[in-house]
């Protein structure tokens, strides 16, 4: 390895997130530092090997052959690096991080986590919000919160809550809601992400979507939600989406049904890590939590769990 002692290792840390993100505006996001240090870095590797590993056109970078051989490598070296300083933080019992959804963890952990904190004032929690799947195993993440069908081979995973959907929109339009079939007079707002659909809902009244108008479209439910809450339109929300938003008075729930979408919340966490005092708790914590903040109304389980 005295190979190594001539190269900056924050300097193949940037070659490699360059050549695997294809930027270097994205690399620099990733590595926390400016585009122009990421630049610099990258240039003075080079020399350093004696070799092109970029070919600069225009405001592209085109990896070379050079860097095309090297890059497999450097991926797998930093990712052995970064399992070897994740292991130092598992087992920890004061500490978690947490692996959740953006959508969930604004609209709903958010507003609850308060409650963990004075329960368990010795347990720092570090909240990830992405989309991106992590595995707990290759990571520092301790626990991740995913909505899913399940089972995940290879992973602890507790299945938390089903996931149940309902139309929610302002107070205003609430008002012109009479019945099921007055909402296809109202714009709908939709997510085209969405593992579900509104045939969901509106099968328990044999009604089909095509009843349902055009309105708005966003590409993140927690946009969708702010919408019907400005009275855009319908939105078909999740419960841990809505709930704060329904008992706020922001929104209406015209109807008590909310049918199960056959997805669900689970608590995934590492198949060799340890479970900690600070998981147990957690773990815990967030499956009372979820129901107690649900508050189902009469009538809401329309469909056997």
């Amino acid at each position: 390895m005295k190979n190594l002692n001539s190269i900056h290792l924050s300097g193949l840390r940037a070659v490699e997130a360059v050549g695997r993100l294809g930027s270097i505006k994205t690399a620099s996001e990733e590595l926390g530092v400016t585009m122009g240090a990421v630049s610099q870095q990258v240039q003075r590797t080079e020399a350093q090997l004696g070799v092109q590993l970029f070919e600069r056109q225009n405001r592209l970078l085109l990896p070379t052959p050079h860097l095309l051989a090297m890059q497999p490598h450097l991926t797998s070296a930093m990712s052995s690096l970064s399992t070897a300083i994740a292991t130092t933080q598992r087992g920890r019992e004061d500490a978690l991080t947490i692996s959740v959804a953006p959508v969930f963890a604004g609209k709903w952990l958010v507003w609850h986590l308060k409650k963990f904190n004075r329960a368990f004032p010795d347990v720092r929690v570090r909240v990830e919000a992405t989309v991106d799947l992590v595995d707990p195993d290759a990571s520092d993440v301790d626990l991740c919160i995913r909505v899913g069908e399940g089972p995940y081979p290879g992973l602890n995973a507790e299945k938390l809550l089903n996931q149940r959907v309902f139309p929610v929109c302002s107070p205003a339009l609430a008002d012109q809601i009479k019945g099921p079939e007055d909402i296809g007079r109202l714009p709908i707002i939709r997510d085209p992400g969405q593992m579900f659909s509104w045939q969901t809902w509106l099968d328990l009244f044999g009604l089909n979507e095509s009843i349902l108008q055009d309105g708005p479209t966003f590409s993140d439910g927690s946009l969708c939600l702010d919408a019907a809450i400005a009275g855009q339109g319908v939105f078909l929300a999740w419960e841990t989406l809505a709930v704060y938003a329904v008992k706020s008075g922001q929104l209406v729930s015209p109807f008590p049904q909310r049918p199960a979408t056959g997805l669900g919340y689970w608590l995934i966490s590492g198949k060799n890590a340890p479970r900690t005092r600070a998981k147990q708790a957690f773990g815990n914590w967030l499956k009372e939590e979820l129901q107690t903040s649900i508050g189902r109304p009469k009538g809401a389980d329309v469909v056997v769990d």
